[in-house]
């Protein structure tokens, strides 16, 4: 009876010690990659405002290329993953996150947003968040496993720390790298330093996004049909969006195959779209145009332009990420069905953002916590709706090709591809 006795204890004991070393972590991690994020998102405002006061800077943003590149290329990178390189860290293929990427990340998506470059935040935010939490893993010699613990961790803060979303952020590394399985170790790191990195953002006058839907209209099995009609469109555009990036990149490595005049030309098919176009609302992350979006007007060819201009940028070597061009491509394109269908345009926009972000990532949970966070709860089966459709009918397509897609999005059925993979059989669809 005393051994039974001891043996609870030492598990107990075990259990508190374990519990008490990741609240550690995550707060350390939290507070780390939330200071870094923080003098992130400063930064970001800054160049925004700073290119709005002088749109001349757009012109430079060839060189802008040249000098990311050249960063690139200095700290021995030839060709960069992107966000993809934490997933095969956290896959165990061999591959770490280097400490350099963080401030790397950083530098190059300064560059790309104060020259007018079509691209992202978060993408760069989670880079920069798994660099630093698996630096403070190295730091500590924790063994490769805890170290990927550390790294979703980092990007649970990064995340929160840029959007403000905690909830989501604390959700959305482990149901991304694996789609169908989640890696519960994961759990309390990731939502604690999620808690700190939000708290500590806020704390420094990083603002999280919120918007108001308007016009909401009675659950109706007439309602509830358009917007089932309006996820079945956000799946196709999903794929389409990751068809442009994809389209985009083999143009550029079959005519340019040098990285330094491929972001020249980059840079110079971005200022002729955007004079084409004869309006900067396309250039920078975009979210202002989100806002009019979920206002309720926005022209209708907003989402086509956007998705052509994040191809053009990110394609060509300029760094900052996917998440909010979809957003923008997504919000824009459920404001024109809303309009079109004769259903809340301002639904439809928040919406459509949320499903076809949901399409491009595959996060089906994420996506629902990100609505609750940035739209509150009214409009919630609608959204339900739409990102439950997005997520089946996309397929297996997404922006990151190392996703590991586990389990079946049709069937109870292991399959365990990656996102995008070209060779998969179709066994899934019999």
């Amino acid at each position: 009876m005393r051994e039974i006795g001891e043996r609870y204890l030492r598990k107990i004991y075990y259990n508190l010690k374990t519990c008490a070393l990741w609240l550690f972590m995550a707060g350390l991690t939290g507070v780390g990659v939330g200071a870094f994020s923080s003098a992130f998102s400063f930064c970001l405002k800054k160049v925004t405002m700073l290119r709005g006061e002088y749109p001349f800077l757009l012109y430079f943003l060839p060189a802008g290329g040249i000098v990311i590149v050249l960063l690139y290329h200095l700290c021995g990178v030839r060709q960069d993953k992107g966000t993809n390189i934490i997933m095969t860290a956290v896959h165990g293929k061999d591959q770490d996150v280097p400490a350099y990427m963080a401030p790397l990340i950083f530098a190059a998506t300064i560059i790309t947003h104060l020259f007018g470059g079509s691209a992202g935040r978060e993408g760069a935010a989670l880079q920069m968040g798994a660099s630093i939490g698996n630096t403070i893993g190295r730091l500590f010699k924790f063994e490769e496993g805890d170290r990927k613990l550390l790294v979703m961790s980092g990007m649970s803060a990064a995340f929160s720390a840029v959007f403000g979303t905690p909830l989501a952020a604390a959700i959305f590394p482990m149901e991304m790298i694996s789609v169908g399985i989640m890696h519960y170790a994961a759990l309390v790191p990731c939502v604690f330093s999620s808690i700190v990195a939000n708290r500590f953002a806020v704390n420094m006058g990083i603002n999280p996004e919120a918007f108001m839907i308007h016009g909401i209209p009675e659950l109706t099995f007439l309602n509830s049909a358009k917007i089932v009609l309006l996820g079945i469109f956000c799946a196709g555009l999903s794929v389409v969006f990751c068809l442009f990036l994809k389209g985009a990149g083999l143009f550029y490595s079959k005519f340019f195959k040098n990285a330094y005049i491929r972001a020249m030309a980059g840079g110079f098919l971005v200022i002729g779209m955007t004079l084409l176009i004869g309006t900067y609302d396309y250039n920078g992350a975009g979210t202002e145009m989100i806002a009019k979006a979920i206002e309720g007007s926005v022209p209708a060819y907003a989402f086509l332009l956007k998705m052509l201009l994040t191809a053009l940028t990110l394609a060509a070597g300029y760094k900052g990420g996917e998440i909010v061009p979809a957003f923008f491509t997504g919000a824009t394109f459920g404001c024109l069905f809303g309009h079109v269908f004769g259903i809340s345009p301002s639904l439809c926009a928040a919406t459509g953002m949320l499903a076809l972000f949901c399409g491009v990532t595959n996060c089906p949970i994420a996506s629902m916590l990100i609505g609750f966070e940035l739209f509150g709860f009214e409009g919630v089966p609608y959204i339900l709706i739409a990102i439950s459709i997005s997520y089946m009918l996309s397929g297996y397509h997404g922006l990151y090709k190392e996703q590991i897609i586990v389990y079946s999005k049709y069937h109870p059925k292991f399959i365990n591809r990656q996102s995008g993979d070209e060779s998969f059989d179709g066994q899934d669809y019999e």
